[in-house]
């Protein structure tokens, strides 16, 4: 009898231990984004009360393999279990995925001032293939216009997660995305974005925004995230953006002047003072 309910306690245990585990395995559907984290703490400093960031590229070049075994890890993904992740996971792991190659990029290109040098006349860099995803070598403008900004997620807050390795782009955030907290983590950097006053800002009667929301413009007015009006997009972070009650009402009726700033290509790397 004490043999039988011994028996049943252990089987118990182990059956609750096996449900636990299952349980962290759904929640992140199977994929580790730590190696990407690890690195983005070891060499991604932000700055300016946190609206922006760089990033110590001659340490990360000198200390490269953690970013070599994640890319790896990335590149073994079939795309079959992909498929099989839930969609916050999916766009995790594709802007992650992003992010992590356009570094390796730059890597790969020690001495440039900018992402805009490599690749000659007659080539951008993000028109060249060498990312591994998905079962196919790909660009990383395949990566970002045909898979992350698809209509499949219709998320217009992806503009401000995916990094270009230049100071005009947002900031390369110190985490990866991943699926259970992407909302909060697009949410957060956002705001962020909204924030930095050397993107958007009031100047007397206009308001004068990073020029992301020229070229992605359509993204903001295609019903994404139910926005069918960039002001529409604007006027849900006020805050952010500093407006007043009689700028918002302008803004609303769009009698708000919106002019776009200079982008800056410069490399977003850690300056030698620092």
């Amino acid at each position: 009898m004490k043999t039988h309910s011994m028996t049943t306690w252990h089987m118990a245990i182990i059956v609750f231990s096996l449900l636990l585990a299952c349980t962290r395995v759904d929640a992140d559907a199977g994929f580790d984004h730590g190696l990407w984290t690890q690195d983005l703490q070891q060499f991604v400093t932000l700055r300016r009360e946190g609206v922006a960031s760089d990033v110590n590229y001659a340490a990360w070049r000198q200390a490269r393999e953690s970013l070599d075994r994640y890319l790896s890890k990335l590149a073994a993904v079939e795309k079959g279990t992909y498929q099989s992740w839930p969609k916050a996971q999916q766009l995790a792991f594709l802007i992650n995925a992003y992010n992590a190659y356009t570094v390796q990029l730059i890597l790969d290109h020690p001495d440039i001032d900018s992402i805009k040098d490599i690749g000659g006349w007659f080539r951008q860099p993000w028109s060249i293939e060498f990312a591994s995803l998905l079962g196919q070598t790909r660009s990383l403008d395949e990566i970002e216009h045909q898979l992350i900004r698809s209509d499949y997620f219709s998320e217009p807050r992806i503009h401000f997660a995916v990094n270009c390795a230049s100071v005009g782009c947002p900031l390369l955030r110190r985490e990866a995305y991943v699926g259970k907290h992407l909302d909060r983590q697009l949410g957060d950097q956002t705001q962020r974005f909204l924030q930095d006053k050397s993107r958007n800002k009031i100047v007397g009667s206009r308001l004068v925004l990073s020029p992301i929301f020229k070229w992605y413009r359509d993204d903001f007015e295609s019903n994404w995230g139910g926005y069918n009006r960039l002001e529409d997009f604007l006027l849900d972070h006020p805050a952010a953006l500093d407006l007043t009650q009689q700028q918002k009402k302008l803004l609303k009726n769009r009698q708000l002047d919106i002019e776009y700033s200079e982008y800056d290509w410069s490399l977003n790397q850690t300056s030698p003072h620092h």
